[in-house]
C-alpha cells in the first residue's frame, strides 16, 4: 500500500483519496500577450477511444497589463470561481470531455429516442439541430448544404450559437440562455423555445443518469418569456348537429364518435373490430372481459404508425351511443376489412384512413362553411368535455371518459360552462342525432356467431 507524509503519521492512499486529490484543482495560471490566462489538467479521450490526463484549453481571465490590470492574486480569485470550482462535479465522470454531439449520436440518440413513438422520435430529429449547430440566420430556414458549380458543399442558412461541438461539462446555463434570447430574437414563439429547453434538459438528465455527466443541468434554471397559447375552441350543440349534416357517413360517425366517446383521432383510427362489442352478451378481448356496447381503447394509429395509447390512464373502455352503434353494425357489413384485427375505419388498402386527409377534405371544408374555419379533431375532443360539463357529469367521470390521469388535465379541456342539463350522454346523443336529422338510433345488435372474439 502507497503512503503520503503528514504531520500525524502515515495516511494510506487509497482509491478514495485519489479522488479527493484530483479534485483539488489547482490550474496553471499565467501571463500571455496581456492577458492572464488559465489552464487545468483534465481527463481526455485520445484516438483510440482510451483517457488520458493532458492540459485543457487555454482561458482567458482578464487583463494582466494596461488600464484595469488584474493582479495574480485578482486573477487567481477569478480563475477559481468562473472555471476551477465548477470543474469539481465533473472530473468525477471523465465521459463528460465528449461533445454534446458525440453523446447524443453515440448514447442519447440509441438508448433514449429510438424507443419514443413516431411522434417523440419526429420531435427531437426536429428540434435537435437548434440544439447542436444553433439558430438559423433567418427564421424558417433549417439550413443544410448544397453542391455548388465547384463540387463542394457550403452551407446555404447559417446557425449560431449550437452547444453541439461544446463538451458535455462546459456547456453553462448562459450557452442555453445565449441559444433561447437568440430565438427570441428571430421570432421564434416561446413554445418553440420551451422544446429547445426541454431537449437540452433530456440530453442532461440522460447524461446524468448514465454516469456521463455530474453537475447542474444547464436547461435548469434558462429563463423563458411568458407562454401565451393560442385560443382554444369547442363546439356548441348546434355547430355540432350543423357540422354532422354536412359530412359523409365515414367522416361523420368518426367526427361523431370524437364528439360523444371522447376518444382521440389516433385512438378512432386506431380502434380494430375485435375491441368492440357490438353483441348482446360480454366477448373476450385481448385476454379480458368487454362489456356490452362498448369499445376497449389500447392502441392508436398516429402518422401512419400502429402504437400504445398515449398514457396509462387512456387504457380505458368507452361507451358507445346507440347510433353508433347502429352505423357500426351497418359499416361491418360491408364486403372487406371485417376480421377481429382489422381497423374499423379502414381504406382501400386496409390501413386505416388518414385523419389528416379527412381534416382536409371534409372537416375544414364543413368548418369553412360554418363559420369555424379552425376545425380540427381536436376542438371535437374538447367539445366533448364541453357538453359533458353542460350535461352535468361529474369531473370524475368525464376524467374516466377522457383517459386522464389528472382531474387538472380534464378541466382545461371544458369551456363555456351552461346551466343546460340532461341526465346522461346517451339522452344527448339522441338529442344529437335528431337535432342532425340522422336515421333513428335504434340499436341493431350483431348475433352472437359473428361476434368479435367469440367462436
Amino acid at each position: 500500500m502507497t503512503f503520503l507524509p503528514s504531520t500525524g503519521g502515515n495516511v494510506p492512499l487509497d482509491r478514495r483519496s485519489v479522488a479527493r486529490r484530483r479534485l483539488q484543482q489547482k490550474g496553471d495560471l499565467y501571463p500571455s500577450g496581456g492577458w492572464w490566462k488559465l489552464r487545468w489538467h483534465e481527463d481526455q479521450i485520445g484516438s483510440d477511444g482510451q483517457f488520458k490526463r493532458g492540459w485543457s484549453k487555454s482561458v482567458t481571465i482578464g487583463p494582466a497589463e494596461g488600464p484595469g490590470a488584474l493582479t495574480k492574486k485578482e486573477a487567481q480569485r477569478l480563475a477559481w470561481d468562473n472555471f476551477l470550482s465548477r470543474l469539481d462535479h465533473n472530473n468525477r465522470t471523465p465521459q463528460s470531455v465528449m461533445t454534446v454531439r458525440e453523446y447524443v449520436e453515440r448514447r442519447f440518440l440509441l438508448d433514449q429516442v429510438v424507443y419514443l413513438k413516431k411522434a417523440g422520435r419526429e420531435h427531437y430529429t426536429s428540434q435537435l439541430p437548434f440544439v447542436l449547430d444553433g439558430i438559423p440566420n433567418q427564421k424558417g430556414k433549417r439550413g443544410g448544404k448544397t453542391r455548388f458549380k465547384d463540387g463542394e458543399e457550403r452551407p446555404v442558412i447559417g446557425r449560431k450559437f449550437g452547444i453541439g461541438d461544446m463538451r458535455l461539462r462546459d456547456v453553462g446555463r448562459e450557452n442555453v440562455q445565449q441559444l433561447i434570447g437568440t430565438m427570441r430574437l428571430r421570432g421564434y414563439s416561446t413554445q418553440s423555445m420551451k422544446h429547445v429547453k426541454t431537449v437540452v434538459s433530456a440530453i442532461y438528465t440522460h447524461a446524468e443518469q448514465g454516469g456521463c455527466f455530474a453537475g447542474t443541468n444547464p436547461a435548469r434554471f434558462v429563463k423563458l418569456p411568458e407562454m401565451t397559447r393560442a385560443t382554444a375552441h369547442a363546439l356548441t350543440f348546434a355547430q355540432v348537429a350543423a357540422l354532422l349534416q354536412l359530412l359523409p357517413r365515414v367522416p361523420r360517425l368518426m367526427a361523431f364518435m370524437a364528439v360523444m366517446t371522447s376518444m382521440n383521432i389516433a385512438e378512432i383510427c386506431g380502434l380494430r373490430w375485435k375491441r368492440i362489442n357490438l353483441t348482446a352478451d360480454l366477448i373476450m378481448m385481448d385476454d379480458e372481459l368487454l362489456p356490452v356496447g362498448m369499445a376497449g381503447v389500447r392502441e392508436q394509429y398516429y402518422k401512419s404508425e400502429w402504437g400504445s395509447v398515449k398514457a396509462k390512464a387512456r387504457r380505458r373502455y368507452v361507451p358507445l351511443p346507440g347510433w353508433v352503434i347502429q352505423e357500426l353494425g351497418e359499416l361491418r357489413q360491408r364486403k372487406q376489412w371485417t376480421e377481429p384485427e382489422d381497423p374499423v375505419f379502414a381504406g382501400e388498402s386496409g390501413k386505416p384512413l388518414c385523419e389528416n386527409a379527412i381534416v382536409q377534405r371534409y372537416l375544414k371544408p364543413a368548418g369553412q362553411k360554418l363559420g369555424i374555419p379552425w376545425l380540427a379533431w381536436h376542438d371535437l375532443r374538447r367539445t366533448f368535455a364541453t357538453l359533458a360539463d353542460q350535461e352535468k357529469l361529474s369531473i370524475g367521470e368525464r376524467k374516466e371518459l377522457m383517459g386522464h390521469g389528472r382531474a387538472e388535465m380534464t378541466l382545461q379541456y371544458t369551456h363555456v360552462p351552461t346551466e343546460r342539463a340532461s341526465e346522461v350522454l346517451e339522452r344527448l346523443s339522441e338529442k344529437l342525432v335528431a337535432a342532425a336529422k340522422l336515421k333513428p338510433g335504434t340499436v341493431k345488435v350483431i348475433p352472437i356467431k359473428t361476434a368479435v372474439g367469440n367462436d
